[in-house]
Parts: C-alpha cells; structure tokens; sequence
C-alpha cells in the first residue's frame, strides 16, 4: 500500500535526540491510503499515523490471523492518545489482570505507577531502585528487574519486596537488569545490558539474556559477543515456543527456539532496521510489536514488517492491556500513551 509521507520531530531536553518519524496524518481509522483524503486530527497528535515498510502486499497472509481477526494488524486502529505526561522516563508497561490496573515505571524517579483506567494515576511501589520492565509471575507476583539494585525482584500482595535473582550461577552480581518474561510453568527471561551501573564494577564478562528455572537456578542463555552489544526487550511467542530478544545497540530482534525444559537454542535474526529497538510486546496473532527511534514497529510473525505506529515521544516500551485486551499502552520519555487496536494483545 502505497502511503503519503510527513514528518513529524519532537524532543525533550532530558531525553535522548529523537529520530524523525515519518507517516501522513490519518483519521481514527489510522492508516492513510494513497487513494484518498483524510482529515489531519487534532493538533500536535494524529491519529495513529503510520508508515508502511513496502515490504508486504496489502493482500498477502501473515499466516496469523484468528478467525473473524484482520490479517494486517494495523488495519483500522484508533487515534494514538496521551494519557498523562510529566514523568522523568517511562518504562515497563504491564497490566494486572486481577486487579484491572496498568503498572508502569519511572526509573529515574525509582517509582512504580498505577493507572485505573481511564486516567487514574497513583504509586504502586515507592524506593524501586530504578524498577524497568515489569512481569507477573504465575501466582500473581510482580516480578520487576530493577536497574540500580542490580537484581530483579518480586512483590507480593502484601506489598513485600524480597530478591528474586541477584547473582548469577557463578556468584556474580548482575549489571543491571533491564526487562523480564515470564512462561505459564514459571520459567522467568531476563536481559541485562550495563545501563544502570553508573560508575560499578561489571563483574560479568559479557551482557547477558538469563533464565530462571522454577526451581531457582539461574542459566546465562545467550552472552554477548561485544560488549558494544545491549540485550534489552524480551518477549515469548503466544504459545511461548519462540522467544524474541532486542538488542538496543545493533538494532536488531533475536529469535530463539524454546525448549520444553526452557532452555534455548536455534539463535537467527528476526528482524534488522530496528534502530534502538527496545521494549516489546505480542499480539494475539504472533505479530510483534518493537519500541524503536521511529516509533513502534510492527512485525508479522514471518518477520515481514507491518508497519509503524507514530508516537509524539520516542517510545521505550509497549504492552497490552484493558479488560479486552485491545488497548496498546506505549512508555514514551516523558508520557504514557495508547492506542485502541483491532487485534487483542498476549503481553
């Protein structure tokens, strides 16, 4: 689908230079087709805009879709909306199916947030030590991998916080652990790039993807090769055979085959031209969705890229939530946003 270009440049002068966007102002519908005209929307934010890579035919099957589902993810999606700003930087959106709430954090600020939708906000959790990606544990615990305390750790429902995984198997500390997945038996990924070690020692030779067996003991499942390189988002397939993992610093999105025990193998390239890439998140139909500089990037599960959701901020992390699922709530900077899709998310 052949789609008009505009650019869109926003920054803010804590946060990291933005990468200009590019897509043509669109109606709710979302998308703006070439054929005919669309009013611009409001001021400052349109509607979901977005940009098509090219590299998919508009009638061609991602081999996704549910039936009663539209194959193109992207097809018909609402207008991308600011549900509050202010914060220093956001991260980690996770929402709590119990409790009906959506948990996010502000690392610098070392405060984990609570909206009840549609725009309560208030602290969940107050001294996170640099709290990043959030996860739920089966039993309803919130896991949060935590970037100054160098551990990742868990809540329970009484509000406790007790370690979950502070040193590696060899008695090493960990740099700074970044953002978490966790599988149906328990089985808990977790990324550690160095970003939070300000000055620290890193006592392992390498950035590292982890898995936390249900039993406690801890596996360094890929290391990096440089340490130029930045595992960051992390994210399973719907039925948790496949595991996708960012890598901020390449631009790229790992792909891993995951066995039954969890342990990984089958390492390839999932997707490259994903400058900064970051948080993730996945749909109900395997399609996967990639905070990066451009906004956030929407992959089928072939690899063939979607399409691009324009946010105002750079975004840094993504993830469903509301009672149905359909709502897409992206960290951006210094504001949360969403976005109403058509296809219902997983994580």
């Amino acid at each position: 689908m052949l789609l008009r270009m505009r650019t869109l440049c926003f920054a803010l002068a804590l946060c990291l230079p933005l990468a200009a966007c590019d897509g043509d102002g669109g109606d709710d519908a979302g998308r703006a087709d070439g054929g005919d005209d669309r009013d611009a929307g409001p001021p400052g934010i349109d509607a979901a805009v977005l940009t098509d890579g090219g590299e998919r035919d508009a009638g061609q099957d991602a081999g996704s879709g549910d039936a009663g589902l539209p194959v193109d993810p992207l097809e018909g999606i609402g207008a991308v909306e600011e549900v509050q700003g202010g914060f220093m930087f956001l991260e980690g959106p996770r929402w709590r199916e119990a409790d009906g709430v959506l948990l996010f954090t502000d690392i610098p600020a070392r405060t984990i947030y609570r909206l009840t939708p549609p725009s309560s906000i208030d602290t969940f959790r107050a001294n996170s030590d640099g709290a990043n990606g959030l996860a739920t544990l089966p039993d309803g615990r919130l896991l949060a991998p935590e970037q100054f305390g160098r551990r990742v750790s868990v809540t329970d429902s009484a509000g406790a916080v007790t370690d979950f995984a502070a040193r590696d198997a060899m008695g090493r500390r960990f740099s700074s652990p970044n953002d978490a997945a966790v599988r149906s038996d328990g089985t808990v990924y977790f990324t550690d790039p160095p970003y939070g070690l300000m000055g620290q020692p890193q006592e392992t030779p390498f950035h590292g993807l982890y898995r936390v067996a249900p039993g406690g003991s801890v596996t360094a499942e890929w290391m990096s090769s440089r340490m130029s390189q930045r595992p960051n988002g992390v994210v399973l397939s719907p039925d948790a055979s496949v595991l996708y993992l960012a890598d901020t610093a390449d631009g790229v999105v790992r792909r891993f085959d995951v066995a039954s025990d969890g342990s990984l193998s089958g390492e390839d390239m999932f997707a490259t031209g994903t400058p900064g890439a970051d948080g993730m998140a996945m749909d109900t139909a395997g399609n996967l969705y990639v905070t990066t500089s451009s906004g956030v990037m929407v992959f089928a599960p072939d690899g063939v890229r979607w399409g691009t959701i324009n946010v105002p901020m750079q975004p840094a992390n993504c993830g469903f939530g509301d009672a149905d699922h359909r709502t897409l709530y992206i960290t951006a900077r210094s504001s949360l946003y969403r976005v109403r899709m058509m296809i219902p998310g997983v994580y």
